[in-house]
């Protein structure tokens, strides 16, 4: 065992890494270009080198035993250190000043990793920065597998909070999307009872959004509409609203943008008791080292985020 850290490859590590995340020899060879003899013999390699067995099959495929998830778990940490590695170095072989990911929540990337974006860029023109805007589930699985540097998200009730490094977390507040002329316009205030009848556009069941607007008709007795477009697109909802008496739960955040911004057709209400959806939190993942930009933007997103602490 002590001279397993000379012995163990890049190679190996993908392939544990790859056998652990889909369960099957076959799938992991392939997306790793080998025959499955030789992820096979490779494998055996790797349990010679330990001792003991990393995986045990089943019925379902093939699970770590509690030696192959500690591997697993340090391969998939040092897979991703290297990936960063190379964007990192690419970014600055391009002439760049290093290479961010953020993944967010709408309401928080118009509020906070916009902002913060806008502030990066004028000191450190040239950094590549990329964002990408998802529901929470999503951005937990992309965080997991090192797609994002940090995310605004919810903790997805599947992942474990302790291998998350999880603050400054923040409410959302829902307001509804509807077009110029709409029936609900004329109505200083309304009621969740006034918005009975009315069809929704809105995000897929299950979404914080759609959860907490469901729980506030139910609460108050009102039914749901008969009719519910699913989208997780702000354009379809609002190319929805403006040709029909659909209503879109949107968060306070991107209402203000849209207003602002003078979108054609369309306005928010605020209903006369707001609907609260549960915080988001600013999430990265536990003995990761940022790279110097994304230590940058993140430094100013908590900066935003405690000025407008809860």
């Amino acid at each position: 065992m002590k001279d397993l850290l000379n012995r163990i490859q890049l190679r190996h590590l993908r392939l544990i890494h790859s056998v652990n995340e889909v369960g099957q020899l076959s799938i992991a060879a392939d997306r790793l270009a080998i025959t499955q003899p030789a992820a096979s013999r490779m494998l055996a390699e790797i349990e010679t080198m330990v001792g003991k067995p990393l995986f045990v099959r089943n019925p379902k495929g093939m699970i770590a035993t509690p030696i192959g998830e500690v591997l697993a778990r340090h391969a998939t940490s040092l897979l991703q250190g290297l990936a960063a590695t190379v964007n990192e170095v690419g970014a600055f072989a391009t002439g760049k000043k290093g290479s961010v990911r953020v993944g967010s929540v709408t309401g928080a990337a118009v509020a906070y990793v916009v902002p913060a974006i806008q502030s990066l860029m004028l000191g450190s023109g040239g950094a590549d920065v990329h964002i990408e805007v998802g529901p929470s589930d999503v951005l937990m699985a992309g965080l997991v597998n090192g797609d994002y540097d940090f995310i605004l998200s919810r903790v997805s009730p599947e992942n474990d909070p302790r291998m998350f490094d999880i603050q400054h977390g923040r409410v959302e507040t829902v307001e509804f999307l509807i077009r110029a002329e709409h029936p609900l316009a004329k109505i200083n205030a309304p009621s969740i009872t006034d918005l009975a009848g009315y069809n929704w556009v809105a995000q897929a069941p299950g979404t914080p959004m759609r959860q907490a607007v469901e729980e506030t008709f139910f609460a108050n007795g009102v039914a749901l509409p008969d009719e519910i477009i699913n989208t997780p697109s702000l354009l379809v909802m609002i190319a929805y609203v403006q040709n029909s008496d659909s209503i879109s739960p949107i968060s306070s955040e991107v209402a203000d943008l849209l207003v602002s911004s003078k979108v054609g057709g369309i306005r928010s209400i605020k209903i006369r008791k707001s609907i609260i959806i549960s915080p988001y939190h600013l999430i990265q993942l536990k003995n990761v080292q940022s790279s110097p930009i994304a230590a940058q933007l993140r430094a100013r997103v908590i900066a935003a985020l405690s000025a407008n602490a809860l």
